[in-house]
């Protein structure tokens, strides 16, 4: 009995000590914002099916100093409201002790959680948030997509010399800063371009379905093309009711308009339509043929603008956490200021402000499709 006992013992005791040898096992938190409900819900939708392709390409691990750490992903529903969103990153950050954020895809969500983030020093790398004002918040806030003024600027240039546009009007959210802000860009640079914004009009918020008074004004003023900066379920309202009330001239949209369910929505009356995005699965590109390839063959469907800008967040991110060595946020954030990374469609490298120097795609609405343009580069 007593040999019994004692062989019990040491292998309870070797038991115990290869347990505290064992390495502890380590995780690095990944929070995700985005809508994952509501009339955005797709948008949210794309961005995680973009960020898992990202973990799986790694291995859903990394090893750093010869220790594996696993990556898990937490994903947030920010219901396409500013406080929910709010309410997200603090969960994001005070509960689940995230190491970072990916998204929104919003800008006024962004901008009402990236200050939650940034004060705890936890990185935020938004995705389709491209109000400048984003990566002002701090200098742990990075984003994956252009800036507004650059595609606001790309789509002026773009009706103004190729389609030959002399007279625009612009319909625009202004309780939106997303919205808000691409309108005043593209007007600015309609009209240092020669261009005159015959109308110029606003709405009070994405609740707003009846957009016949502006619209009255704006076919009064005769324009040959209108500007639609805003959220593809209103685009699809405006557009409907535009076309029902004779207005038959070009429209003109944003990466917002990049979304399968604005077709189902507005039918017929975005067919000839011209908008900026941040990715065509069309481009020539082989890096982007490549990509299109692993996307589509993973999801059953190509990819499009948010699920590009999740893919690069996360990617770029887990890049720098190798980079940079450890899992230690100033380090892997002085990295990715610093770096360069392989993105989607190429080398992703952010400027001072932490925005990437990266081309916008024209693409127009043709047969119900997103069609591929042309490219601008920054």
């Amino acid at each position: 009995m007593k040999r019994v006992i004692l062989v019990l013992s040491v292998v309870a005791l070797a038991a115990l000590l290869v347990s505290a040898c064992s390495p502890k096992e380590q995780v690095i938190k990944i929070g995700s914002v985005a809508p994952m409900s509501g009339s955005n819900a797709l948008d949210g939708k794309y961005q995680k099916q973009g960020m898992e392709l990202a973990v799986e390409e790694v291995g859903g691990a990394l090893t750093l100093g010869g220790q594996k750490y696993t990556i898990k992903t937490i994903y947030e529903d920010d219901e396409g409201k500013p406080e929910t969103g709010a309410n997200a990153y603090r969960k994001l950050v005070d509960q689940d002790k995230v190491f970072a954020i990916i998204g929104s895809p919003f800008s006024k969500i962004t901008l009402a959680g990236a200050p939650i983030a940034n004060a705890a020093k936890v990185i935020n790398i938004a995705t389709m948030a491209t109000n400048p004002a984003v990566t002002q918040v701090g200098e742990y806030v990075f984003r994956a997509a252009f800036i507004d003024p650059f595609q606001g600027q790309v789509m002026a240039k773009f009706a103004r010399e190729t389609l030959g546009i002399s007279k625009v009007a612009v319909l625009y959210n202004n309780a939106d800063d997303y919205s808000k802000g691409l309108a005043q860009v593209f007007k600015s640079s309609f009209e240092s371009m020669g261009g005159t914004v015959v109308a110029y009009e606003a709405y009070g918020g994405a609740d707003i379905k009846d957009f016949n008074a502006q619209l009255v004004k704006i076919k009064a003023a005769e324009p040959e093309a209108i500007m639609l900066p805003n959220q593809h379920p209103e685009v699809a309202l405006q557009a409907v009711q535009a076309r029902k009330m004779g207005i038959t001239v070009t429209l003109l949209g944003s990466d917002t308009w990049d979304n399968p369910d604005l077709v189902k929505l507005a039918g017929e009356a975005i067919e000839g339509a011209y908008v900026t995005t941040l990715f065509s699965k069309d481009s020539p590109d082989p890096k982007v043929k490549a990509f299109v390839e692993l996307y589509q063959k993973k999801y059953g469907e190509p990819p499009n603008s948010k699920a590009v800008a999740g893919y690069d967040a996360c990617t770029v991110l887990l890049q720098a956490i190798t980079k940079a060595g450890k899992l230690d946020a100033k380090a892997v954030r002085d990295t990715l200021a610093s770096e360069s990374f392989n993105g989607s469609c190429g080398t992703i490298k952010f400027d001072q402000n932490r925005n990437p120097a990266r081309p916008a795609f024209i693409m127009k609405y043709s047969g119900g499709q997103l069609v591929y343009n042309s490219i601008v580069q920054p």
